[in-house]
Order: C-alpha cells, then structure tokens, then sequence
C-alpha cells in the first residue's frame, strides 16, 4: 500500500482508490472507508479530508438503500452513478455498515473538527445542513406534515452555528430564518431575538480576524500568503496569552469582586488556524518552524488548562498524536523527534514503545538532510531519557546497565553517521551533548569518576573541543564537582603549609585542566581562561602554584596579543579581497561556451573550396565513380546547406533546461505512451527520455515540454499517484551539463566512468554531425541537482593529461562570440591572381588599405597555385576598403576580391595517417598535383593513374549505418584495430564513413570485424563500398511525439531507438555480408590463376563482373 502523506497527497490517493472502487465490490469499498479514516487520523483538521469523507459515506448510505432497476417499478428513481455494481448481498451488508445514524453521526464529527476554521468551515456545514433539510423534508408527517423531532434537531444544529464566528454568518442567520418560516413560523420572533443576542460573541470575534482573512485571500502569491499566515498566527497567539491572562487574574480573590471578561474564542480559533495552516500544502504542512511553534502552543495550553480547569480548549490534540504528525511532515526536524521522545516519556510509555520512536527516527531518510544537527538532536534526548531512567529510584534492576550499553551505542552510531556523511571532516559534536549526558551517568549512577574522566581526555584531544574555551569551562567544572564530592576538610581555603607539610584539600587535576587549556595555541576565547585560572589559584592552591600561574598568564597574554594583531591584519586584508573581487565580479562579464563551438580533434582536411580556414584540398576525398559528380556539386550544396546552419543559427535555441521535468517513481512497467497520456493535459511534450531503474521496482523520466510555462503547469502532478505509486515531479533546471573537449575517442561508457564520483548520470545527448563533423560536445543529464553540481567543479581538469575538460550548466541563453579573422570580418578572398604572383606583390597592393597581418595561397599537392589568395587585415574596416580592388586588372587577370564568410556547414571529417609499406602503395600524384580518377565502369584499366586509382578502391572500404553522433575518431579507433589508415572520410551525410587502409588485407579482416558491430545500444554497423556508401542517404530522426524504430533495452533498461533508415525488408531480413578480399598486384583475379593474398582465389560471379569493387567468397 502507498504511504500517502499531507492532505493533497491523500486526497489524490483518495481519489484514485475511488475510482477503482466503483466498479468492484462491497469490500473495495470498505477499504476506502478505511483509507479515509487513515487519512483522518493523520490530517485531524483537514476540511478536504473531512468533507470527501462525510460525502463518500452518505453517497454509500444512498447506494445501498436505491433498488436495482430490474426489482423496482417504471416509476422508480434512476440508480445513482456506480449503483449498478452493487449485488443484492452487497447491499444487504451495505445497509448495515452505512446506515442513517452512522453517516449522520459523521457529518457531525467533520463539523465538529472544523468549525473553528472561521474562513472555510461553511463548506461542509452547510453541506450538512442541506442533507438534514433533505431528510426533514422526505419525512413529513401524513397528518400534521410536520416532523417535530427533525425540527427541533435542526433549530438546535442552527442555534449552535450561529455562536460559531464563521465567514458566511449573514447566509446561515437568512438560511435560519428561512427554515423557521417554513417549520417553525410561530416561533420565529423569539428565536430570531435569541440568536442575535447570543451570538454577538461570535459576529465581534469574526469582525476582529476579517483583516487578516482579507489577506489571506488578496495574497498575490504563495509567498505573500505565508507572510500574511505567519503575521495572522502571531497575532492570535497574543490573544491567546491575553485570554489566558483574563482566567488566571479571574481566579485570584482581588479579582473576584471585578472580574474580566476573557475572549472564551481565542483558544479554539488559534487552534483553527493552526489547523489551516498544518494541513494546506502550499503553506506550511511541510515547514519545521511551524510544526515546533504549534507544539510549544499546544505544549502551553495543555499546562494551563491543568492549571486553570475553566479554559474553553475545545479540541485540544493529544501530544502523542500531534508529534506523531509532526514528525512525518517533518522527519528531518531533529526538535520535533525530541520532544517526542520527552513526550513519550512523560507520558509514561513503557520502554520499547519509546525504544520504536527512536527507531522510527534513525529508519528515516530524511534525519540528516539538514547535516548533523537534526540526527544529534534526536540522540540527546534519546541519551537523556535513558539517563533519567537509569536514575529514576523506582526503576528496573537493569535500567543501569541498558542505559550503559545504549549511551555507548549511541556514541558510536553518531560517530558512524558523521564519517558515513562527512567523511574524515566530520569532528563531533562541538556541544559534546552526548558525551555529558555519558559522563554524568558514568559519575553519578555508576560511580566511576575515573571512567569519565578517560572520557574527558579523549574529547581533549579533538581539534574541534580543545580550542574550545566553553569544553575547558566544563571540564574544569566537573572536576570541582567530583572534587567537592569527597568529604571535606575545615576549611575550603588552604592554610599556608609548614615546612614538611601539604594540604591533601588541593583540586589538583581541576588546575592541570586549566593549566593544559592555556596550552592551546588556537583557543578561541583564553583571556576567559586565564581570568578563572588565577581565580582558582588564589582560592584553592598554594603559594607556589600560585606564583606558577602569575607568570603563565603574563606569557599566555603577552603571545594572546599578538596573536590578536595578526588575526586583526589577517580579516582586514581578506575584507579588502573581498571588495576586489566584488568589484571585479560586476564588471567581467559571464560568457558559456555554445553547443555550436567547433572542437577538432584529429588533422581535419575541409573539403569546402571557397574555406579559407581549413587546409589545401587533397586528393582521394572520394574514391568512386560517384566522387566526379559529387566534387561538382560540392560548391552548390555548401552554400546551399550554409544557408540552412546560418538559419538554424538564427532561430531560437530549444531551451531544454527550462521546459523539461524529471520524473520519478513510476511505475517499473510503465510505457512512454502510459506516461505521455498522463501528461499531455499539461502540455505539447517534445521528446520523453524514459529509463528503468536498476533495481527493477520504479522507472524515471525526463520530460522536455514545449514551453517553460507548460513544465510548470506539469510541477502540479508532483506528489500525485500514477496507479499505485507516488510521483515525484521536479523541474528539469540545473541538471544538464554542457561538456566539451573530452577526448576525441570517448563515448558513453567512457563519460560516465569519468563523472561517476559525481553522481547518477540519466541521460547523455549527443549532438548531430550531419552539418558539422567537427563538432565534439553533449549534454549530460543527472538525476539530482547536487550531482550536477559536483560535475561542474570539474571544469578545467585536465583528462588523460592533454584534454582541458569543460563542464558547465547548459544554457542556451550564453553565447561566446566567435574570435579570428574570419568571424570579425577581416579576412578577403582574391580570386584570379596570376601564377606567377609573388606573396610581396600581393602585400604592396593590399597594404595600401591597411596592415596586412597574413597572407597564404592555395596551391595544389605539387605546390603549384590555384590562383586563389587569401588575406587577413588587422581591422574589420581595412577589410572592407579593400574590396575596391575588385575587378581590378593585375598581370594581366582581372581579380575578384571578397570577404570571406563563416559557414558552419562542414559536411567530412577526413583524418590521415601513414600509408603502409605494401607493394600496393599509394600513387603519386602527377605533374598537375592531380590522380586521373579511372572511370568505375571501364574494365580494361591500364597502368599509371588507372591501375593507382584501382589500387586505392581496392585497399578502401565503407562503414554503413554509423550514427550521425559519431565522430571520426571513434570510428578511427575502431578500424585502426585492423591495420594501419591512410585516410578515414566521415560522411553524415550518407551515414557511414570512407576508410583507405595501407595494405589490402587489412580490408578483409575489418570487413569480418565490423559487420554486425553494435557501435551503440540498438545499431549494428554494416560493411560494404564506397557505390553501396553513396546509395545511402543520411540518417533521419524519428518524430519526437513517438517513440520511432526498433525499441530496444540496454543493460540499464533504457530504451533505445534503431536505425530510422531501416526499410521493412531490412528488419526482416539482413542484406548479405560483403566480404572484401585482396588480390595479388592490385590486380582482381590475381595473375595467371595464382592465389591470392590470403590463400585462395575468388571464384568470379556475376556480382563481381557487375561490380569490380566488391568480390564475395565463393561457396566453394
């Protein structure tokens, strides 16, 4: 069963249980009875609880007593909503349970328990009310048409109301007069005259609270209500205190002959408020402050009405019961579990029910959420109740030795408990409570002085105690204790010895505690010390000792002085500091590295020709028949996918920081279409993150909304019930991490080792590569708000020794503008320039518009000019003047000067490494720094550029269904593992990657290799061409509103999606693996039918005839 707790809580769980209970039997429906006593019993002063209770039981009462339609004639009444799942037994039993008296008697219990809430009581009264008028009304006389008894019962349920102060006191005064017209109109002048002079009590308390009842209800929010609650409260509390002032003075004999009128409503109406305000969520059913001010109330009232027997203190709680409520609103509150614990004592409770509260209070999770203070709170009433009942003459022959075994223990789970929170900077308790009441019990219930005092010396050597003057003041105290203890002498001041003599009356071990405080270099307070060191001297100890401290006090102060100037230097130069940095602090301005920050990892070859940042194209950047046509449209498509990233850039960033929730506590089973349901009221939800927790018994979810104000909207569901289990929703702010410059290689598993002392990682979100493969960041989810606070204090660590991590919360709002050349507009492309163009050439015509700060050309690999310069003034306006140079005539060739502009659009990542030593080596490159690129279908290749072009098609392989999260390192690092790369190409854009090994075995084992590898949970690599490769399109996102692809579950049980490319024939069944094997001289076939490299020849097929590229084993 759920552990529903505070009154919305309840009456949410309420709800659900009835809803269930509707279409079941009688005896579901008595577990809800019982839920509603439960939920009573815990929330006594709730009007919801009450109300929902009283209406649930009388819609029972009216259940039972209507008769089935197929019993019953046409001219009966229709069943009331949910009769129809009664059975005749069912209703038999039901009229019994729920009968007239019992549903009346609780519809009177519910007012009674809430009719001093003066702003809200109405709402059941007159519900009540109502029921009665109904019955009254079904049950007219046949003669007289009068039912005497009912109208009397009513008239007196009126007269009562009316001497209650209630808000609607004019509605309830006209609703009488009503009634009186109609069944009692001969009585209604004098009735009328009663009420009016019995109730101006009434009207004059109500009038004195409407301010603050006005308030309260123009509050224009939940903080300003709390105000105007805590102003309310305190006022009635002074009331309360006059009205106890009145009795008191009324019961002395001068006061008798002028007695006072005391406010007999000022108690009662306290206590209302106090139940509003314990048991209305949004104010204080949760505040610890409140919970203590009510039990010092309480506590008080109880005293005086012992005191004074004629105070009206109409339902006063029970101090059991209200500490019982108290702690679980509040179990972290350490006051509240001891003054339980007193109150159970003093109360009388046998040992083992006092033993359980304690129990109940170290169970708790909630005892140390405000550090060590609540816990050891709780452990010295503990200590102290098993003290006392060591102590107590009339206890049990044991009680000294379980209190011994009990104060020890508790020594020791504190102790435990401190180091399990605070590690090794946990130092104790700075009052020593616990040890005190261990050592008073060693000294006077046990007798052992000497155990104590082993006790005492411990506790000296803690840092935390020894520089504390209060500890030395005890300790020195308790040592006069045991020293005034023995029988004494004649005279407490000693007599100056003789020669030879000592008096034995001398405190000596009181002086060497204080002799050993002054000892301390770093005691907080030693003028205190030394002033009841001398005092001590001169009233207990010889001459000699006396002479002793003189001089060790002038010492301790002469260093104590000293010691005050440096510490006096020491905060005056950090309060300096601190302005510093204040000022500081205003004028630098906080700047966040953007997801759109651009992090290489590897040597990166941008393939863009109008890019001047990257490096000079290379050759082989595809290596197919598709490569020509694509190079062809590579300028075209850039600009036209520039166009689209600057867009992307222009519109608003998804602020997922502040439109998401985290939930948890659902249900283990539960489904993202079971959790999207029950949220959609709340808002359009864009994307569900939902995961299994590891222990199998509950789910979580992070919930992205479309707006901020809908995941506010959605906060309403925390604490609410989804089924059996009780929600918690909280906002999704401050929880995900912008991480960056991470090694190239890490993926998922790598990052949540290395934020794993941090705390529980939900959710890790990888950015799309697709516009931009050099990008190298994601986001990082944590469940808790500590946990990503621990990983922000990570920003700046260095990672595997060259890697300077970067960890700070997410926030799409801070934008690091972009630095260089290019980004501030300083930088101009000249077209057309001569091949005979020197760099200084180039620098006299330019550097007549400004300071030329650099200037490179783009060449080919042979080092030949491409007739394209690039150049870098020092200002943004010099840039601009010298755009006049365009269509100028230079050497003959008109140039075409423009400035550069920054496109985000890098489409590859190609990352290059040694070429291998095979005797298929790699071409080099012709006269023009160009390699003749053989035509895929031409079968009858000849040597030169030909045969190198085929060399290298047959030495490259393709990488299929990569996710467009991956980088180009990861894959790197996973088919380096087969033999040496001269080039890997990332391609996004077709899902997959281009990888050119040095020799051509190396393609066949990464062939075997990576066919079938799971690279992330749910997606399986695929091995082929570079044709196969190029038939590919880019990875397309499911739709964020449905869960898209395979679903498939990790090990933490978190769902994932699979390929989104995948075609039905796909998923039913795989396309064929494509192995690729090498052939002797780079040639397909080998040479006069030898074997190839690995052993054998590939028989020829049709596939192979059809595609040179690909040549599949034969089945022989």
């Amino acid at each position: 069963m759920a552990t529903p707790l505070g009154e919305a809580d309840w009456i949410a769980y309420l709800d659900e249980q009835k809803l269930l209970a509707r279409s079941r039997d009688l005896e579901s429906r008595i577990k809800v009875v019982e839920l509603y006593k439960a939920a009573i019993g815990d929330e006594p002063g709730s009007l919801h609880l009450w109300l929902g209770y009283c209406q649930y039981f009388w819609s029972l009462f009216t259940e039972c007593q209507t008769v089935p339609p197929s019993s019953s004639s046409s001219a009966s009444p229709s069943p009331s909503p949910g009769t129809g799942s009664w059975t005749d037994d069912d209703r038999r039993l039901g009229r019994d349970l729920f009968s007239f008296d019992a549903a009346l008697s609780l519809w009177g219990d519910g007012y009674d328990a809430v009719k001093f809430r003066i702003s809200d009581s109405h709402e059941l009264w007159d519900r009540w009310i109502h029921v009665e008028l109904d019955q009254l009304a079904r049950t007219r006389h046949p003669t007289s048409g009068v039912n005497a008894s009912g109208v009397k019962r009513i008239s007196h349920l009126f007269r009562d109301r009316l001497q209650v102060p209630h808000r609607t006191w004019d509605e309830t005064s006209q609703m009488f007069s009503q009634f009186l017209t109609t069944y009692n109109n001969a009585a209604y002048e004098q009735e009328m005259q009663d009420v009016t002079r019995t109730a101006h009590e009434a009207k004059t308390a109500y009038e004195q609270r409407e301010a603050f009842e006005i308030g309260l209800a123009r509050a224009p929010d939940h903080d300003a209500e709390k105000e105007k609650m805590r102003q309310y409260l305190d006022w009635e509390m002074t009331q309360t205190a006059a009205a106890i002032s009145d009795v008191a003075s009324n019961s002395t004999a001068n006061a008798r002959h002028h007695p006072r009128q005391p406010d007999r409503f000022a108690i009662p109406l306290g206590l209302g408020l106090y139940a509003r305000a314990l048991t209305t969520s949004t104010l204080f059913a949760f505040d610890d402050e409140i919970w203590n001010n009510c039990a010092v109330h309480i506590s008080s009232l109880h005293r005086q009405a012992k005191a004074h027997p004629s105070l009206y203190t109409p339902l006063l709680p029970n101090m059991l019961d209200f500490f019982q409520r108290a702690t679980k609103h509040c179990p972290w509150a350490g006051p509240l579990w001891s003054r339980y614990i007193l109150t159970a004592e003093d109360a009388g409770l046998a040992f083992h029910n006092v033993e359980s509260i304690k129990h109940a209070a170290t169970n708790t999770k909630a005892l140390d959420k405000n550090g060590m203070t609540g816990v050891l709170d709780m452990y010295t009433a503990w200590c102290g109740f098993l003290k006392r009942t060591a102590m107590n003459p009339n206890a049990h022959e044991d009680a000294a030795d379980v209190a011994d075994v009990g104060l020890l223990a508790a020594l020791e789970d504190v102790e435990l408990w401190g180091k399990r929170l605070y590690k090794d900077m946990y130092q104790g308790d700075p009052n020593f409570r616990l040890e005190r009441i261990l050592i008073q019990f060693l000294t006077e219930v046990k007798g052992d002085p000497e155990a104590a005092r082993s006790h005492w010396d411990r506790m000296s050597r803690q840092s935390l105690l020894a520089n504390s003057y209060d500890f030395w003041l005890n300790y020195y105290l308790w040592e006069m204790v045991v020293y005034a203890s023995r029988t004494r002498g004649p005279s407490p001041t000693p007599p100056t010895p003789s020669a030879g003599t000592q008096n034995a009356r001398i405190p000596t071990l009181a002086t060497g505690v204080l002799q050993r405080a002054l000892t301390q270099k770093s005691l907080d307070w030693p003028e205190r010390i030394m002033e009841v060191y001398l005092q001590h001297c001169n009233d207990y100890e010889v001459s000699e000792t006396l002479h002793f401290a003189l001089d060790t006090v002038h010492k301790t102060r002469r260093r104590v002085e000293k010691r005050r100037v440096r510490e006096n230097a020491a905060a005056n130069a950090a309060y300096a500091t601190q302005l510093q940095a204040q000022n500081e602090t205003e004028n630098a301005k906080e700047i966040e590295q953007t997801p759109d920050v651009d992090v290489t990892s590897n040597t990166q070859d941008t393939t863009i020709p109008g890019s001047p940042s990257g490096a000079k194209r290379k050759r082989g950047e595809e290596t197919n028949e598709d490569a020509d046509a694509a190079s062809h449209k590579k300028v075209r498509s850039t600009e036209s996918h520039g166009d689209e990233a600057e867009s992307a850039d222009a519109k608003p960033k998804r602020d997922r920081e502040n439109t998401s929730v985290m939930v948890t506590n659902l249900p283990s089973d539960v489904t993202q279409t079971a959790v999207r349901k029950y949220f959609h009221p709340y808002g359009h939800i864009n994307n569900l993150v939902l995961h299994r927790e590891g222990d199998e018994k509950s789910s979580s979810a992070l919930i992205e909304f479309r707006s901020s104000e809908e995941a506010d909207s959605a906060l309403l569901r925390d604490q609410k019930y989804f089924n059996q289990s009780k929600l918690d929703v909280q906002p999704g702010t401050r929880l995900t991490l912008f991480v960056s410059n991470y090694p190239p290689t890490a993926d998922e598993a790598y990052l949540r080792r290395l934020f794993k002392h941090c705390g529980d990682i939900f959710n890790i979100r990888w950015p799309s590569l697709k516009y931009n493969t050099h990008r190298r960041f994601c986001y990082v989810s944590f469940r808790t708000t500590d946990a990503s606070r621990k990983a922000t204090l990570m920003d700046g660590t260095m990672v595997e020794g060259k890697y300077k991590l970067q960890s700070k919360y997410s926030d799409p709002s801070h934008k690091k503008d972009r630095e260089g050349a290019l980004a501030e507009g300083r930088e101009v492309r000249v077209k057309g320039v001569h091949p005979s163009t020197e760099e200084n050439d180039l620098r006299s015509i330019f550097g007549k518009y400004g300071k030329v700060v650099s200037l490179r050309f783009l060449t080919k690999l042979s080092g030949q000019p491409i007739g394209t310069a690039y150049v870098v003034f020092q200002t943004k306006e010099q840039a601009e003047n010298a755009l006049q140079l365009d269509k100028t005539k230079f050497k003959s060739q008109l140039l075409e000067v423009e400035l550069c502009k920054e496109s985000n659009y890098r489409p590859l990542a190609t990352s290059r490494g040694e070429r291998g030593t095979s005797d298929t080596a790699s071409p080099a490159p012709s006269a023009d720094g160009d390699v003749t690129m053989a035509d895929g279908d031409d079968d009858d290749e000849q040597a030169g550029a030909g045969n190198k072009g085929v060399e290298i098609r047959e030495r490259t392989m393709a990488i299929l269904d990569v996710p467009d999260t991956i980088n180009d390192a990861r894959v790197r690092s996973l088919a380096e593992k087969y033999g040496s790369i001269v080039k890997l190409v990332l391609r996004p854009d077709h899902a997959g990657a281009t990888v050119e090994f040095a020799d051509v075995a190396a393609v066949g084992r990464a062939s075997l290799g990576i066919e079938g590898y799971e690279i992330i949970p749910g997606r399986k690599l695929r091995t082929g061409s570079v044709r196969e490769l190029f038939a590919e399109k880019g990875e397309k996102k499911p739709s964020s509103n449905h869960s898209g692809g395979r679903n498939n579950k990790d090990k933490d049980g978190t769902k994932t999606t699979g390929n989104a490319n995948a075609t039905a024939k796909e998923k039913w069944m795989p396309p064929p693996v494509a192995v690729r094997r090498p052939v002797l001289g780079g040639r397909r076939g080998g040479r006069g039918g030898r074997m190839g490299a690995l052993g054998f020849v590939a028989a020829a097929t049709a596939t192979a005839a059809a595609n040179p590229d690909v040549i599949r084993m034969s089945a022989e």
